[in-house]
Order: structure tokens, then C-alpha cells, then sequence
């Protein structure tokens, strides 16, 4: 049989039967087992979909359908990148997060299910202030925005309190090739009247008299033992600068726990994705501060504690 991934993966040379959808997926998924991969189906599926540019649940539907010549050589190239190391998303230029479509490209990280917590965990804040708050607008910031991808599902999932005029958000990132994304992403989402991009290290471009009710982010917190260790897929094709913190993986997290209590409003709150590796150390550093009040970390799905999430005291 014709290899589906390193020839043109619609062959029958060797073989009479044809390439059909079904075949394809059970040889790609075969394909991508052998390269390690924990989600060879559906990586199978999602770059399938691609090439036909049809929904992914539409497949289940055309197993015994044979691709066109021009969706089988597309198929292939993913999945020869694919089978290097190039993370499905990147290739098919977008990331499901939090049932929202968000672009992604080798610029941003690709966005993770556990950080879903930590949207999950502003929503929660959010719904609880606008209780508190109803003369304005609440006031989000999120560092280190990456593709936008907290902040816009934080916008579009919001439900306003009666009588409460909602929120407004300003999300900042070093990266000016992240931004760009982000802005994309943002504008794709309709929320350009929501949510305002900055460039800036932290916090250094923010007005000094700017104040937030909440402050989420996902910075970058491996370590550089941990860097090295990263299989080649994220290593190779994500950005460095969006991963790794310094030696201890706290560097950053430590200087957004010194940075947050400037910028919050009081009672506000200051919610931090981190490693459950570092979960401990870190909540002993937002402990020394003694800036912070109501210090809790907040457990992800496996029962890993991967939100650090602490109220100006």
C-alpha cells in the first residue's frame, strides 16, 4: 500500500481499493500513532477537514466518498508537516477555545484546554462584582495576551447583571507579531469596542493611574530545565518568549505578584495560570508580598492546581 503521508496519500498503486476518507483517516491515524502522537484521530480528522474545507463531523458522513486529486495532495502536505512536528493548529491556522475560533500562527502559543480554568475562574469573579459594582463599567487587564483568546472569550460570554453597564478590557503583550493576531482575532469577534491591545512589558506602557477589577493571565512560567525538555512540537514551533520564564519557572509570575497591587482596584483580584509544579512556591510568594488577602489555588479537571488566584488585600 501507498503511503497516505509520504507519497500522495490518494494512490492505489500496490492496491486496488480505493482511498476513501475512511481509509485515509485510519492510515493517517495509524501514521500519526507511530510519531507519538496522544491524539492521532483527531489530529487525523481536523487536518481532513482542512483539506476538504468541510466540518470535521462532516467526515462521519463521507466515509466512503473518494477526495478530488487537489484535496488529497493538500492532505498530504499536512500531514508530512504534521508528522515533523508542526502543531495542528498552526496548520490549519486556528485553535477551538472555549467553543470560540480562535487564529493562531508560530507568533502566539497555541491556547490550551486548562486554560479555560482560568477563564472559567474570571467569569466567576465577574459575575460576583458586577453584584458590588453597577455605577461602571468593570475593568479586565490581561498580560501577556498572546492570540486575545482569554479576553475574548472572557467578552463574549459575559452576561450583564441587571442594571449593570458590563466590562471593559485592555489586554497587552510584548509581541507586536502576537498583537497582530490578537487584533485579528478581536476584530474577527466583533469586539473592538471591548477590548483595547497595547504593546508593553507587563505593565510598564499602562497608565500609571490605570485600575482593574481583575487581573488574568497566562505568563510564561518553564523553567529552563523544563524548556529543554519540551518535545519538539512545542519546542520547535512555539514561541520561546511566550514559555520560558528563567531558571525557577517564577521569575515573571513573581514580578506580576510585586506589579498587581498598583493597578488594582480595592477588593480586586489577580488571577495567575501557572505549573501545578510551582503551584506551592508560588503561593508562598504571594503569601510574602503581604499585599494579598483571600490566597487560593484553583484546581484544573485532573486535579492539578493550576490557577493562582489571590485578592488585594
Amino acid at each position: 500500500m501507498t503511503s497516505a503521508g509520504t507519497n500522495d496519500g490518494a494512490s492505489t498503486t500496490g492496491s486496488t481499493e480505493p482511498w476513501t476518507v475512511l481509509r485515509l483517516l485510519e492510515w493517517t491515524t495509524n501514521f500519526f500513532k507511530s510519531k507519538g502522537s496522544d491524539s492521532a484521530r483527531l489530529d487525523a480528522e481536523v487536518l481532513l477537514a482542512h483539506a476538504r474545507d468541510c466540518q470535521r463531523i462532516q467526515l462521519y458522513t463521507s466515509f466512503s466518498e473518494v477526495p478530488t486529486d487537489e484535496q488529497r495532495i493538500a492532505f498530504r502536505e499536512l500531514v508530512r508537516r504534521r508528522g515533523d512536528g508542526v502543531p495542528v493548529a498552526q496548520l490549519v491556522g486556528f485553535k477551538e477555545f472555549y467553543s470560540i475560533a480562535i487564529r493562531v500562527d508560530e507568533n502566539v502559543l497555541v491556547p490550551r484546554p486548562e486554560t479555560e480554568h482560568l477563564v472559567v475562574g474570571a467569569l466567576d469573579e465577574i459575575k460576583r462584582l458586577q453584584l458590588q459594582v453597577t455605577d461602571r463599567r468593570l475593568r479586565v487587564l490581561d498580560i501577556g495576551t498572546g492570540s486575545g483568546a482569554i479576553v475574548i472569550a472572557i467578552a463574549k460570554n459575559v452576561s450583564s447583571a441587571s442594571g449593570s453597564p458590563g466590562v471593559e478590557i485592555t489586554a497587552v503583550d510584548v509581541s507586536l507579531p502576537a498583537l497582530d493576531i490578537a487584533k485579528w482575532n478581536v476584530e474577527k469577534h466583533k469586539l473592538a469596542e471591548q477590548i483595547t491591545l497595547l504593546q508593553s512589558d507587563l505593565f510598564d506602557s499602562l497608565d500609571s493611574e490605570a485600575r482593574f477589577d481583575i487581573i488574568v493571565t497566562n505568563p510564561p512560567y518553564v523553567s529552563q530545565l523544563e524548556y529543554d525538555e519540551l518535545p519538539p512540537t512545542v519546542k520547535d514551533h512555539e514561541p520561546k518568549g511566550a514559555l520560558l520564564s528563567g531558571p525557577t519557572g517564577m521569575e515573571t509570575i513573581e514580578r506580576i505578584l510585586n506589579d498587581s497591587p498598583a493597578y488594582l482596584n480595592p477588593g480586586g483580584r489577580l488571577m495567575i495560570e501557572l505549573s501545578p509544579m510551582i503551584a506551592q512556591a508560588c503561593e508562598k510568594l504571594a503569601q510574602a508580598t503581604g499585599l494579598y488577602s483571600d490566597i487560593e489555588l484553583l484546581k484544573d479537571l485532573a486535579g492539578h492546581q493550576r490557577i493562582l488566584s489571590v485578592r488585594i488585600a
